[in-house]
């Protein structure tokens, strides 16, 4: 099994697919306002940890998981609040992970599941199963087969990054990680964080892809494909559908990329820039960085709006006007 290869065979659609992806690709190499509006990119995180966690049934908003994310007090199921506080973390994480390393892999399940699952950041020692309500409809791989099936995945993964088009390998590697089911939980989290952390090597464009949120606007079809690969024992109906989401997620960025950039666009900006992470600030010393002497031009066009956003907090949220009151960029 050492030199195991995932069954798939490229075919004419995957290869149109692919080549219409580079082209919109193409069209976003400045990247426009998602480089520009740091808030776009938090909004985008934030919508694929609501998609992807919103896939395994978890119960809260997209508004709840915006406020989860800017530390604000959600009621909901703790173990909700608690995935969404690990997703970010783990998202967080992308431009550091290395995704043809497995103690990577268990690193980053152990903080995607912290205080969720009890096997968190190691293989299942168990055999697990899919169901749709008490019906198994899919029987994973023994656990004793688990590391020997990741590390020939991992194996050919590393092998064939220079090979196979990126956007095909993560697909195959996508649906390989779904089969092997390597975790006890958080499977489907994983499998989609790696394939963004693979193609993210890949182009740094990803970073800014929610490609989740639109798996989980055809989640159906998301199982369906999946379904169908086990049937037919291979990937291809599965790198079909991931090329699909890809390429749609591409249409929508290209249509945000090319809006006009908005006067409050770039003082949002000045104002994150002019911010370090996590460090309170008084409006008077905020004025000073911005060279702005007027309090309630501060208020009105730079604070207000990045507060609204989620990007700025306050750290006398209850007493806005407090004379104490600071401002921090999270």
């Amino acid at each position: 099994m050492n030199d195991y290869i995932p069954p798939f065979k490229i075919t004419n659609e995957m290869l149109k697919l692919v080549s219409n992806i580079m082209e919109k690709i193409g069209k976003l190499d400045n990247y426009s306002n998602l480089d520009k509006t740091p808030y776009l990119r938090k909004q985008t995180k934030i919508n694929s940890i609501h998609s992807s966690l919103a896939i395994e049934n978890n119960s809260l908003s997209l508004g709840q998981v915006k406020d989860v994310i800017n530390g604000k007090i959600v009621i909901g199921k703790q173990k909700d609040i608690q995935e969404i506080k690990n997703a970010y973390k783990a998202y967080e994480m992308l431009k550091d992970i290395n995704p043809y390393s497995i103690e990577d892999l268990k690193k980053v399940h152990g903080i995607m599941t912290f205080l969720t699952v009890k096997q968190s950041g190691e293989f299942r020692k168990g055999p697990e199963g899919v169901f749709d309500g008490d019906k198994c409809i899919f029987i994973c791989p023994p656990e004793e087969m688990v590391n020997p099936l990741m590390n020939n995945l991992f194996s050919w993964l590393r092998k064939n990054k220079e090979i196979i088009h990126p956007l095909i390998l993560s697909s195959v590697f996508h649906y390989e990680f779904v089969f092997i089911h390597p975790f006890s939980d958080g499977n489907g989290r994983m499998a989609r964080l790696w394939q963004n952390s693979l193609l993210y090597q890949w182009k740094d464009i990803f970073e800014y892809l929610p490609i989740e949120s639109k798996i989980h606007k055809y989640q159906e079809e998301y199982y369906n494909a999946i379904a169908e690969s086990h049937k037919n024992g291979n990937s291809n109906c599965f790198i079909n559908f991931m090329l699909k989401m890809i390429d749609e997620t591409l249409d929508e960025a290209i249509e945000t990329s090319f809006l006009p950039i908005t006067n409050e666009l770039i003082n949002i900006n000045r104002l994150l820039e002019a911010m370090e992470l996590n460090t309170p600030l008084t409006a008077s010393e905020i004025m000073a960085k911005l060279g702005i002497k007027s309090k309630e031009t501060l208020r009105s066009q730079y604070l207000d709006p990045a507060i609204k956003q989620g990007l700025i907090n306050l750290t006398i949220p209850d007493k806005p006007t407090s004379k104490n009151q600071k401002y921090y960029r999270n």
